[in-house]
């Protein structure tokens, strides 16, 4: 091996923004290599956001790889649609009017997808380094970009490339490596944060939401023997405020009965919920994907499909510039990706708003509630 390694795109992550972006550019024989700092074992149990839009869908179609896609389907047109309780009363809540295209969305918990797409990638001959610490980029802005890293066993390694793609999340070093002076953060915080609790329960239906006047309550699967259970609550509370007993019974007083069935809890976290997006998306030959770039409510559980397509756009216009030497789609990657991503921060403000707003009314008021009332009203049947 020689002392400084070569490729076309280095990703850093693999997550599903990088995993994606590896299998697109493998599939049309585009030269990469995926360092990510912890283990395979770690990502295949790491569990995260759970749903892949119909537009998600058919990106992972288009690249000739929805084998990687499994779980329980939705469709469109489904006529049942949802199940919504508001304050204990079941309604019906038909995500295919907030669908950007139309056609079948999917549960697909995303330590799966991630499982899925590592083994496609590396069955097919890809090059994917875990544990790589000590990650850092040098010369964005000249012709030949470098990434520096140690690998497992503790050796020092340098790859030179064309482009680095930033995959690695929110906190991850490839934003961190562009000047503070370059990127601009827009941020909206809504005041309120959601207990996040993974529990070895089943979910049947796959997924219920709650509006009450206590806040807002959800169920949605990971799996066939586990579910995320989400309660809204201030940003001031801490774990310690939230025991097995307390999130149990909590849920059972906003769904408006107990709980079907308990499980043991496994993991409990506080998310305080917000939207951010930085800009430009692109810095020299370092282009962000995913979170490193964006976070976007996870009440609207787009984040898989903004990861996705940025993959997407980003595979395609380093294809354009490798073979036919056109640098275009390149130049416009931020702001065809950015186009993308307020739209879809419109849809997501809107919706966290109304299913927020719409019960408890300590915080904005009865006006506001009434207000995120009639926008539910749009969402159900």
């Amino acid at each position: 091996m020689s002392e400084n390694e070569q490729t076309t795109v280095v990703v850093i992550g693999a997550g599903v923004a990088g995993l994606a972006l590896g299998n697109f550019l493998l599939r049309r024989g585009i030269d990469c290599v995926i360092v990510e700092k912890h283990s395979r074992e770690h990502l295949a149990q790491r569990q995260r956001a759970g749903a892949l839009d119909s537009r998600g869908v058919r990106l992972f179609r288009e690249w000739g790889l929805e084998e990687v896609v499994v779980g329980p389907t939705t469709d469109s047109t489904d006529r049942e649609g949802m199940p919504l309780l508001i304050e204990g009363e079941k309604r019906s809540w038909k995500p295919a009017q907030y669908d950007d295209e139309g056609g079948q969305s999917v549960f697909c918990p995303q330590q799966v997808l991630v499982r899925n797409l590592t083994e496609t990638f590396l069955r097919d001959g890809g090059d994917l380094r875990f544990e790589a610490g000590d990650v850092s980029l040098e010369d964005l802005d000249g012709e030949h970009p470098r990434v520096r890293y140690r690998d497992a066993d503790g050796a020092a390694r340098v790859i030179d490339c064309a482009f680095v793609a930033g995959c690695d999340g929110y906190h991850g070093v490839s934003r961190a490596s562009i000047p503070a002076d370059v990127l601009t953060c827009h941020s909206h915080d809504f005041g309120y944060a959601w207990l996040a609790v993974l529990a070895e329960v089943p979910a049947d239906p796959l997924a219920v939401m709650a509006v009450h006047s206590r806040g807002f309550a959800a169920q949605i699967t990971r799996g066939p023997n586990a579910s995320r259970f989400y309660l809204q609550c201030p940003l001031t509370d801490t774990l310690d405020q939230w025991p097995d007993e307390r999130v149990w019974r909590e849920l059972g007083a906003r769904f408006g009965a107990p709980v079907a069935a308990t499980g043991r809890i496994t993991d409990r976290q506080l998310v305080p919920l917000r939207c951010v997006v930085y800009s430009p998306m692109r810095y020299g030959g370092l282009h962000l994907l995913g979170d490193a770039a964006h976070l976007v409510s996870p009440m609207s559980a787009k984040g898989m499909s903004l990861a996705l397509n940025d993959a997407d756009v980003f595979a395609r216009a380093v294809i354009q510039q490798v073979e036919k030497n056109d640098p275009s789609l390149l130049d416009s990657y931020s702001e065809t990706c950015l186009r993308h991503v307020w739209n879809t921060q419109v849809y997501a403000v809107e919706m966290t708003d109304a299913m927020h707003d719409a019960g408890d009314s300590s915080r904005t008021g009865e006006f506001r509630r009434q207000l995120a009332l009639a926008r539910l009203a749009r969402m159900i049947e």
